[in-house]
């Protein structure tokens, strides 16, 4: 019987839609609790502050590595992200699920880790020419910076067959529901209830 939260981890490459597939499926599932990572970048339009992401200067960023604070940690596209140990590991305590938006490199890491039970996820979009309209068409990026995330697609979705589970974003309703079923089944091996609760099968004896 599982008393503790289960860590998930969620990849995908730039621009396939795994946060707005995760934000619906943050509506319907309850004890799951997003990791905000720490990352170097700019803040993009409507983006906030502790919320999307924690927007911090790169010699703080700096800082906490040389702490231990990141269970993982990663440069990705000129900036860094990490993931910061202690909120992690407090919630995991009191059984609440978290779910890491994270790239493939810090996926690596964690998956790597014995001391951490991890879930993998890879959402990949149903191809590279579709992957590259909708990061044109969301017309938050410059033409280099959309040069380098379809540069590193590729490496990106052949580091696939690596996670426990395979989404395709082709379509979202559908993707959505996908990735709410996989988390519930897992609830389900670790003997828990859709809800996260542990299924005590001695009570009423």
């Amino acid at each position: 019987m599982k008393t503790t939260g289960q860590l998930f981890i969620l990849s995908a490459p730039s621009g396939a839609g795994k946060t707005t597939i995760l934000k619906k499926v943050m509506q319907k599932i309850v004890k799951l609790e997003f990791s905000v990572s720490h990352t170097t970048r700019e803040p993009r339009k409507g983006e906030k502050n502790g919320v999307d992401y924690h927007f911090v200067p790169v010699e703080e960023f700096k800082g906490m590595i040389d702490e231990g604070l990141f269970l993982e940690w990663a440069e990705v596209h000129g900036n860094f992200y990490g993931t910061s140990r202690p909120a992690v590991l407090e919630q995991l305590k009191k059984g609440i699920d978290i779910i890491l938006d994270i790239d493939v490199q810090g996926a690596a890491i964690i998956t790597e880790d014995a001391s951490l039970d991890s879930v993998s996820i890879f959402v990949a979009p149903p191809s590279l020419a579709e992957l590259e309209r909708r990061l044109r068409g969301r017309g938050t990026d410059s033409e280099e910076t959309i040069r380098i995330r379809l540069g590193n697609a590729g490496k990106e979705m052949a580091a696939a067959e690596k996670y426990d589970y395979l989404v395709i974003n082709d379509e979202l309703d559908e993707a959505a529901e996908t990735l709410r079923a996989v988390l519930i089944a897992e609830r389900s091996r670790s003997h828990r209830l859709p809800s996260g609760e542990a299924i005590d099968l001695e009570v009423g004896r």
